[in-house]
């Protein structure tokens, strides 16, 4: 058996699903089959219940599971002690982000260090904050940008920064015109939201009662895209990170609006598992993520 092998059943064991693990090692379901037959024949156990739906490790396999999961954390150390001793920075950075982030905007930072570095790796992937911290507590990827990060005994937060809020419209609504916006001026309005749960959802719904302004939310999605969509048909008003709109603001299919005396901003955090160690690569990824915010800052 190999590492790779051994990766390949870890995540069969985390995802519940050959489809996800084959993504995740970028190769067929079929080699996924074949690697748990060769590893069940090699073994003389079932490691897969093929009968359920999801898919479920028998006791044999949960058994091998953990095992596979801590050779995969233990080889991953050792090749991070290891880089030290290179004298050309190489090695993959495993990133899971929030979509409102934005394909765009970390595909600069990554081609950037790419440039810097170009024996590197940079994989990131996109999914909503959930599944970054599962994904970081299943030990699946080197850190997670998150907003509104929350820190637990497994997992850390790194500050990376505070992105202001606005009020986004289309250039056809009445407000458009608008240099300001106070609170006052958005009762009654029609909003475009975040679905309920998400945590930015929850600090605008405190915003609101603070403020004591009603509000009629009359679409909710669970991503700034789709938002951003329902705004560009003139389907009402919302409050988002101005540099998520700059591109459309840029293009003048939205409007940003400025909200005058709220503090009204989204911490934006970079989420570590604690007990997982950086690589050298990863680690400078982070440093070099942190030290453009501080520039920008600057």
């Amino acid at each position: 058996m190999s590492i790779a092998h051994l990766k390949v059943f870890r995540d069969i064991g985390q995802s519940h699903s050959i489809s996800q693990a084959a993504a995740l090692n970028n190769i067929s379901q079929s080699a996924v089959s074949q690697t748990v037959k060769a590893l069940e024949k090699q073994l003389g156990v079932d490691l897969v219940d093929r009968t359920t739906r999801p898919l479920k490790l028998t006791s044999a396999g949960e058994i091998y599971y953990e095992a596979a999961r801590d050779i995969v954390r233990r080889h991953g150390e050792m090749e991070a002690n290891l880089e030290v001793h290179k004298n050309v920075l190489s090695g993959a950075v495993h990133i899971a982000s929030i979509y409102s982030i934005g394909l765009y905007e970390m595909t600069q930072f990554r081609e950037r260090f790419l440039q810097m570095h170009p024996e590197t790796k940079i994989h990131m992937e996109f999914m909503r904050p959930d599944k970054i911290y599962e994904a970081l507590l299943d030990d699946r990827v080197d850190f997670g940008l998150v907003s509104y990060p929350t820190p637990s005994k497994a997992l850390s937060v790194i500050d990376w920064r505070m992105e202001q809020m606005v009020l986004v419209c289309h250039p056809a609504h009445e407000l458009a015109k608008r240099k300001a916006v106070v609170p006052q001026d958005l009762a009654r309005r029609d909003f475009v939201s975040f679905d309920q749960g998400l945590s930015i959802r929850k600090a605008l719904d405190r915003f609101f009662r603070e403020h004591a302004v009603s509000r009629g939310v009359q679409l909710e999605f669970d991503n700034i895209q789709m938002i951003k969509e329902a705004l560009s048909i003139n389907q009402g008003v919302s409050i988002l990170p101005e540099r998520t709109v700059r591109q459309e603001v840029f293009e003048r299919r939205l409007v940003a609006i400025p909200i005058q005396a709220t503090g009204l901003v989204r911490p934006v955090g970079i989420l570590l598992n604690r007990k997982r160690k950086l690589s050298r690569t990863a680690q400078e990824f982070l440093d070099f993520l942190r030290g453009n915010e501080k520039a920008e800052a600057a």
